[in-house]
């Protein structure tokens, strides 16, 4: 079914699977900002589902020099004040929680800047004078994460809150990552498409996938791309957590358990995180489904994170069009946000 291009084709009907192959020009989006430089002793991000994980990836890369902390909540931490730069961001700029954060963050006096696509949270920077990235128009914000991570690293460097110049090292990771995608697009056949060969691993079952703290964000984002592409449900952790809780969870239930483990291995994690899987691997044998492994390609680490993640979105892509779905839409979810208006 998989390289049935024509099936594939009414199936994806808002064609997710272009968007993921032309993600890479994400990376040279450019945006423009009234960000001055800021004298603050912390950031404090606020930001829901697809919105937060551009910050969730900027804690692994390329990381900060000063207290950094997401929140997904609709209340902000005491620890917020006038010295904080508080970036507000949601894709639709709606979101409740965030929106909530940001009025808490204003009555502390927070330095604020806005990550949005429009909506409410655009209104309010364009109305306050506050520094304001917009995010072009995106299927779902999911798909939009590389045009959010730009926008944040912009922000970061003009409010003078980064070093070593990230932005260029993103930008010159377009063509990188424009040619790992080639053997997962439709067009390549399912014997020799990673992609495709891995979704049929998991259809039907729920995926668990595990990374090491390096490649954390991607498995987050796996799992989003489960939950949301392919309406499964999934699950991910972190090593070296995972030994010393969910380990045992594995060991006295049936092996034949309704999972696929997926594990991404990076050669850059540490040496005792790579080890801790091995081992994990041997004991495990014949206790827990045998894991799908997928070692991570690149040169650094923010490769390993481009490929990681833009390697997940085709893998879930294709489970949704095998479980007869078209993957763009989330109905439920802005049903549930219609009715908690109701």
């Amino acid at each position: 079914m998989l390289d049935d291009l024509k099936l594939i084709h009414e199936r994806d009907a808002q064609d997710t699977l272009g968007i993921a192959e032309k993600q890479w020009q994400q990376l040279g989006e450019s945006f423009e900002t009234s960000q001055q430089p800021v004298d603050v002793d912390n950031i404090v991000y606020a930001g829901m589902g697809g919105s937060a994980l551009a910050a969730v990836i900027s804690e692994v890369w390329p990381g900060y020099t000063i207290p950094f902390k997401i929140v997904r909540d609709y209340d902000i931490p005491a620890t917020v004040s006038n010295r904080t730069y508080f970036i507000a961001a949601s894709y639709s700029g709606n979101t409740e929680e965030t929106l909530s954060a940001l009025e808490q963050a204003e009555a502390k006096g927070a330095q604020i800047a806005v990550i949005a696509g429009g909506g409410k949270l655009a209104d309010i920077a364009n109305e306050k004078g506050y520094p304001l990235a917009l995010l072009p128009k995106a299927e779902q914000p999911r798909y939009a994460v590389f045009f959010n991570l730009k926008a944040l690293l912009i922000l970061l460097e003009s409010a003078g809150l980064i070093n070593h110049d990230p932005i260029a090292q993103l930008e010159g990771s377009a063509d990188f990552l424009k040619a790992a995608v080639e053997p997962w697009l439709p067009t390549v056949p399912t014997d020799i498409n990673p992609a495709k060969k891995i979704a049929l691993e998991v259809i039907g079952k729920s995926a668990v996938i595990y990374a090491g703290p390096k490649l954390a964000p991607a498995a987050y984002k796996w799992k989003i791309s489960f939950n949301e592409n392919a309406k499964q449900v999934a699950w991910w952790n972190q090593y070296s957590e995972f030994n010393h809780n969910e380990f045992m969870g594995w060991t006295k239930q049936p092996v034949d358990k309704p999972y696929a483990v997926i594990d991404l291995r990076s050669n850059l994690e540490h040496p005792r995180i790579q080890k801790r899987f091995e081992v994990t691997e041997r004991l495990l044998s014949g206790l827990r489904p045998a894991p799908i492994v997928v070692n991570i390609q690149g040169q650094n680490l923010l490769e390993h994170l481009l490929w990681a993640i833009a390697l997940g979105d085709f893998v879930t892509l294709y489970t949704a069009l095998l479980n007869g779905l078209n993957p763009a839409p989330v109905d439920l979810i802005e049903k549930f946000k219609k009715s908690l208006d109701d």
